[in-house]
């Protein structure tokens, strides 16, 4: 249960309940009611700004809104007190046995605890990673991996149906270079000497077994033909080869897709030709020559008559163009195409996971979304900066082109796919991180996966000790939420209740948002307040957890212990990160 949209409804009725009484004047707009966390903890449980922003429309002073508003608030059994403070803002005060009450409803949800109704259904599509096929992925492509992956588990929990999608890029020239790329690994194969890669080409030692596969099933059957003959063989067989190695990446970061979708395969059924073909119908595409933009010209610039699509009727600065010079399709017609489709498998809200290098591309699409759905469509797109490989401080250098790249298998291998994933989610998307190789391994409080896993497994070390001292006492979740917990009276202890009775609302705010790194903060805050309150219990005995001469205390204490786990581990789950039960 989301307290503060319980609450808030809660206020709502009230404002209803004023202004059928006539205290307030009928037929206010009650949208912008909010029901938060107060900034300062001091002042309550919760606060609603109602009076604030209803002062205007009721024509009366806030202050007079929220006195009235706090009578009404104070008939509910969950409110002790509601106090107007400032200029109108109301603040309530919730009883102890409310929160006894939100710590037993968690112990009855499990790791379900925090999932909600909030998407009621509606089909989402994600697509993330869609790294060129050519090559193995590196840890910039991770990012954008586990962040797409993570965001997409945390809509699934608020109740939206999500489609995990991957789109392979596979009809640019860039797989015409892999093809040839991979032709010259075929003729070194056969025995011709590589005296070098020539420039352009990709060097990487991934495509010797392409080339070798290929010799030892063909021969030399490839080697003297025309390119025109070869290139359609080779860059089908590099695509499949670098897919099955994308693909084992991905494996083996835990991320997985329902779908992926072959830019090709569209181009090849027409989709394009649709596409574009729809746009002209509704008079967005024309014969035109563009300004030339102030400062530095942009790759997709000539000065000559072009197809351009009118982004700027629909909020892009620019119309953009959709054919080459030579007469076939750009990147963004075909990226039109493959959106559309996306709508028309029925996903109104997309989101797309880009690299930082595709910011200036944003506004065109989210353009060419509008203009394709007639509205009825949404793109959002989450830019992921660069990571900053470190190992010990000092920079591991990555180039594609070079060869000399570190692939994400290499940092999955060396520190783990839960390490790998969770310090991806430690910054906000579009802020840069640094991953150090040997920092994220580091057992202390500055490593943020050592701490949210180490709440986890001191948890059920305390309650592994309690089986122990309590033998053959029932200790699941299922028992304890029916203990007595009013034995929880330490003001330390109603705090991390609180923290934890925060967590559904936080997942409904980070998936509205589509931020999922909001959860590593969360978690790193509740682990902060439960190793707090054990450190305590080092200090003052009548703090422990466990205490043996008093079982009761003992029972209400493991209650809040499991629930811990159960909420820690819910957000581990929302990041594909398996919680331990014991550091190693």
């Amino acid at each position: 249960m989301n307290l503060f949209k319980t609450f808030r409804d809660d206020i709502i009725t009230a404002l209803e309940r004023l202004s059928a009484e006539g205290k307030l004047p009928a037929g206010l707009d009650t949208s912008k009611v909010t029901a938060e966390p107060p900034r300062d903890p001091a002042h309550g449980d919760l606060s609603t700004n109602a009076a604030m922003v209803l002062a205007k429309a009721a024509g009366m002073k806030p202050r007079d809104i929220a006195e009235l508003l706090a009578a009404e608030l104070r008939r509910l059994p969950a409110v002790t007190a509601a106090e107007a403070a400032g200029p109108g803002f109301l603040n309530l005060r919730l009883g102890e046995s409310f929160w006894y009450e939100q710590l037993a409803d968690i112990l009855r949800s499990g790791t379900a605890y925090g999932d909600s109704d909030l998407g009621h259904g509606v089909k989402v599509n994600v697509e993330y990673v869609s790294a060129n096929p050519t090559g193995p992925m590196h840890v910039g492509h991770g990012r954008g991996a586990v962040i797409g992956d993570a965001l997409a588990s945390l809509l699934a929990k608020v109740g939206f149906d999500v489609c995990r999608e991957y789109y392979i890029n596979d009809a640019g020239a860039q797989v015409d270079v892999l093809a040839r790329s991979a032709h010259l690994r075929y003729r070194e194969a056969l025995g011709e000497p590589l005296a070098a890669i020539p420039e352009g080409f990709y060097p990487g030692e991934y495509l010797i077994p392409v080339g070798r596969a290929i010799a030892a099933a063909d021969g030399a059957r490839w080697k003297d033909l025309p390119e025109a003959e070869w290139l359609p063989y080779f860059r089908r067989t590099a695509i499949d080869a670098m897919m099955e190695l994308i693909r084992g990446d991905l494996d083996a970061l835990g991320v997985r897709h329902d779908v992926f979708s072959s830019e090709r395969a569209l181009v090849e059924a027409g989709g394009v030709d649709r596409a574009l073909a729809f746009l002209e119908e509704k008079g967005l595409i024309y014969q035109g020559v563009l300004e030339p933009p102030k400062g530095k010209l942009p790759d997709d610039w000539e000065p000559r008559p072009q197809t351009l699509f009118r982004a700027t009727a629909f909020g892009d600065d620019v119309d953009r163009p959709l054919r080459k010079s030579d007469g076939s399709w750009t990147y963004f017609a075909s990226d039109i195409a493959y959106h559309l489709d996306k709508f028309r498998r029925g996903h109104g809200q997309m989101i797309d996971v880009w690299g930082a290098d595709h910011g200036g591309y944003v506004k065109r699409m989210q353009a060419a979304v509008r203009a394709v759905t007639e509205g009825r469509g949404e793109l959002d797109v989450k830019l992921c900066q660069m990571v900053n490989l470190l190992k010990d401080g000092a920079p591991y250098k990555m180039s594609k082109r070079a060869g000399t790249f570190v692939t994400l298998r290499d940092v999955v291998d060396e520190v783990g796919k839960g390490v790998v994933r969770f310090i991806m989610l430690t910054r906000k998307n579009d802020a840069q991180l640094d991953f150090d190789l040997v920092k994220v391994l580091e057992q202390s409080r500055d490593n943020p996966v050592f701490y949210v896993q180490y709440a986890h497994a001191r948890a059920h070390s305390v309650l592994r000790h309690a089986a122990e001292m309590f033998a053959g006492a029932d200790l699941s979740a299922a028992a304890l939420a029916g203990t007595p917990l009013g034995r929880l009276t330490d003001p330390s202890e109603l705090a991390l209740i609180r923290i934890m009775a925060g967590w559904p609302r936080l997942v409904e705010s980070a998936a509205e948002a589509h931020e999922p790194h909001r959860v590593a903060f969360y978690l790193y805050d509740l682990a902060a307040a439960f190793h707090g309150l054990w450190n305590r219990g080092k200090d003052d005995t009548t703090l422990r957890f466990l205490v043996a001469e008093d079982r009761q205390l003992s029972f209400a204490r493991l209650a809040m212990v499991r629930a811990v786990a159960l909420v820690v581990a819910s957000g581990l789950a929302v990041f594909g990160v398996e919680p331990v039960e014991e550091m190693r």
